[in-house]
């Protein structure tokens, strides 16, 4: 009996942490104290208002660790075995830091309770995963790029080292340059064209290389991560629908459970008279 009852209690929790009113409720909570953290970084309003910035981050922070005990409760050892369950855990854990000097890093990271609506945000969340699905992909665009960063900043090295030795007296200096470059950040009237002054031919260097690395290499990105979440979202709707036959199918079952007990009763009725 002790089992069963605290069995039924953890499905209710289950059923409370799950319901829709819950999630909104959360999800104002973290608006909330995104607007008093932020409002904390204004002297003047802290001036006046520190208290009571202060208790309301208290009190939001309260409603979390009951948050995170109430799902640690419902889903027991599980909770861990969740991705998301365990980035809130540790976003909570790190607002719990005290604020002695040892730990001001840490007090300032309560910031970081704003991403808890990655996770609570179910179209967020399939982003993310998206965006984490793409990783492979995007590994490899990134050592494409790599590559073609590396030969560029050689050559520029080679190139224009001697008469430009803060944009490319060495490696290091080269790929910075050509990272700014690739950005389009001043690349015209800061470097580019400068260079161009002492070598003439220059441009023959840059814009192959903005074409390569900026416009090419950077909507391989792109695509990458459209593609998976792309690929997630197929998936998404692969499982709704196969979800949505079983359900039918189950539904056909009891249908045809039924039809043959109403067919065996009325069989029944016509015997006995």
């Amino acid at each position: 009996m002790p089992e069963t009852q605290s069995r039924t209690l953890r499905d209710r929790a289950r059923t409370l942490v799950e319901s829709g009113w819950f999630q909104k409720t959360i999800i104002i909570l973290i608006v909330i104290n995104a607007i008093t953290l932020g409002l904390e970084t204004s002297k003047d309003i802290s001036g006046r208002f520190g208290s009571l910035l202060t208790l309301i981050d208290d009190l939001v922070l309260v409603v979390f660790v009951l948050e995170i005990l109430l799902r640690l409760y419902a889903y027991g050892w599980r909770f861990f075995t969740d991705a998301w369950s365990i980035f809130d855990f540790i976003i909570v854990g790190i607002a719990l830091a005290p604020a002695s000097e040892g730990f001001t890093v840490l007090r300032a990271l309560r910031i970081l309770r704003v991403l808890r609506l990655i996770s609570v945000v179910p179209r967020m969340r399939r982003v993310v995963s998206a965006l984490l699905g793409s990783l492979p992909g995007l590994g490899t665009v990134i050592a494409l790029l790599s590559l073609v960063f590396y030969v560029a900043a050689v050559m520029a090295t080679k190139l224009f080292g001697d008469a430009f030795p803060e944009w490319f007296g060495s490696l290091g200096d080269s790929l910075y340059s050509l990272f700014q470059i690739m950005t389009l950040e001043s690349w015209s009237m800061g470097i580019v064209r400068p260079v161009m002054e002492t070598y003439p031919y220059a441009w023959a260097f840059f814009i192959p290389f903005i074409l390569v690395a900026t416009f090419t290499m950077l909507n391989l990105f792109i695509a990458v991560v459209v593609n998976a979440m792309q690929s997630d979202y197929h998936e998404e709707e692969a499982a709704h629908a196969q979800a949505a036959h079983i359900e039918r199918e189950q539904l056909l079952e009891e249908v045809r459970s039924l039809r043959k007990e109403v067919t065996d009763l009325s069989d029944a009725i016509r015997s006995k008279g």
